[in-house]
C-alpha cells in the first residue's frame, strides 16, 4: 500500500491546492455566463493570488498575533483536510486518523482562527463579521456532525474511509429514508460553512450584510492571498467530501495505481459538476437576511437528527 497509498495521499492534495482556484473562476465563470456578462475567466482566481504575493504586506496597528496567523492557520488546516478526506482512495497511510471528529475540529479551527482574527483588529466590522461567523458555525458544525453520524451507523465507524467504502459496497444506503435526509442536510451545511449563498454573498461589498468578508477586511497583500485561497481550499475540500460521502462510485477502494489515477479524474468530474450546478443555482437564489439564517440552519440540523433517527432504527431492524 505504501508506496501507492503515500502517492494517493499527494495526489489528492496537489490536486486540492491546483485546483482550487480553478473551481473558484469556473464557477464565477459560470455566473457570469448565465447573467449575461462575458466574466474574467477561469484564470482569474490564480492571477489574482500572485498579483497580491506581490504586493507589500501591511499589518494594522495593534493587532497580534491572532491576526499574523490566522490566514496560515486557515490555509493548513485546509491542506490537512485535503489529505484525511477520502477523495481519490480510501487506503492510505493517513486512512486510520481520518476521522469524523477530527475533520469537523478541523473545519471548527480554521473558522475559530477567522473570527479570532476579526476581533483582534479591534474594528467593528471584524467584531461583528466575527460574530456572525460564530453564530452559523455553531449550528453548521452539530449539522455536518449528525448528518456524517447517520451514515456511520450502518457502517459501524466514525472513520470516513469506511464509511465512504461502506457506501461504495451497499449503494442502497445512499437512497435509504436515512441517507436523503442526511444528503439534504449536509449540503445545506456545506453552503453555509463555505460561506455560499443563500447564507452569505461571497462577492459582496455591502459592510451590513457581509459574514466572511466582514472579519478579512483588514487584510492586504499576501495575507490576503493567503485567506482567498484557504477559502478556496474549503469549498473544494467540502464539495469533494459531499461527492465522496453521496456519490463514492469511481474512488480507489484499493491500492492501485490504476485506480488511484482513474478516481483523480472521477473526483474531479464530480466536484466539477457540483460546483457548476451551485454556481447555476446562485443566480436563482437571494441571500437570506441575517436572522433568518438560524432558522434555515436549525432546519437543517433536525433534518440530521432525523437521519440520524432513521438510520438507528432501520439499522435496528437489519
Amino acid at each position: 500500500m505504501n508506496t501507492v497509498g503515500y502517492g494517493a495521499v499527494a495526489v489528492q492534495v496537489g490536486a486540492v491546492a491546483v485546483g482550487a482556484p480553478l473551481l473558484t473562476g469556473l464557477m464565477r465563470q459560470t455566473r457570469a455566463r448565465l447573467e449575461g456578462r462575458a466574466g474574467a475567466g477561469v484564470l482569474q482566481p490564480w492571477r489574482d493570488v500572485r498579483k497580491l504575493l506581490r504586493k507589500e504586506p501591511i499589518t494594522p496597528v495593534g493587532t497580534g498575533p491572532a491576526f499574523r496567523w490566522a490566514p496560515l492557520l486557515l490555509v493548513a488546516t485546509a491542506l490537512v483536510l485535503a489529505a484525511l478526506v477520502p477523495l481519490v482512495s480510501t487506503d492510505t497511510p493517513v486512512t486510520g486518523r481520518a476521522d469524523l471528529i477530527l475533520v469537523v475540529a478541523l473545519l471548527a479551527l480554521g473558522t475559530l482562527a477567522l473570527a479570532l482574527a476579526g476581533l483582534d483588529t479591534g474594528t467593528a466590522f471584524g467584531g461583528m463579521g466575527a460574530s456572525r461567523e460564530m453564530t452559523i458555525a455553531a449550528l453548521v458544525e452539530p449539522t455536518i456532525l449528525m448528518a456524517v453520524f447517520a451514515l456511520s451507523i450502518p457502517a459501524g465507524s466514525t472513520n470516513l474511509p469506511v464509511i465512504v467504502a461502506g457506501a461504495v459496497d451497499e449503494p442502497a444506503r445512499l437512497t435509504s429514508p436515512a441517507g436523503l435526509l442526511a444528503i439534504a442536510a449536509l449540503a445545506v451545511a456545506v453552503l453555509a460553512e463555505s460561506g455560499r449563498l443563500p447564507v452569505d454573498n461571497p462577492s459582496t461589498h455591502l459592510e451590513l450584510t457581509m459574514v466572511h468578508e466582514a472579519m478579512v477586511l483588514e487584510y492586504a497583500g499576501p495575507d490576503l492571498a493567503l485567506v482567498e485561497f484557504g477559502a478556496q481550499l474549503r469549498l473544494t475540500v467540502l464539495l469533494g467530501l459531499l461527492a465522496s460521502l453521496f456519490a463514492p462510485w469511481g474512488i480507489a477502494t484499493t491500492a492501485s495505481l490504476a485506480a488511484v489515477l482513474l478516481a483523480l479524474l472521477v473526483v474531479v468530474l464530480k466536484v466539477t459538476v457540483l460546483g457548476m450546478v451551485l454556481a447555476a443555482a446562485e443566480v436563482f437564489w437571494a441571500k437570506l437576511r441575517l436572522f433568518r439564517v438560524p432558522e434555515l440552519l436549525a432546519g437543517s440540523f433536525l433534518l440530521a437528527l432525523l437521519a440520524v433517527t432513521a438510520s438507528y432504527f432501520l439499522g435496528g431492524e437489519r
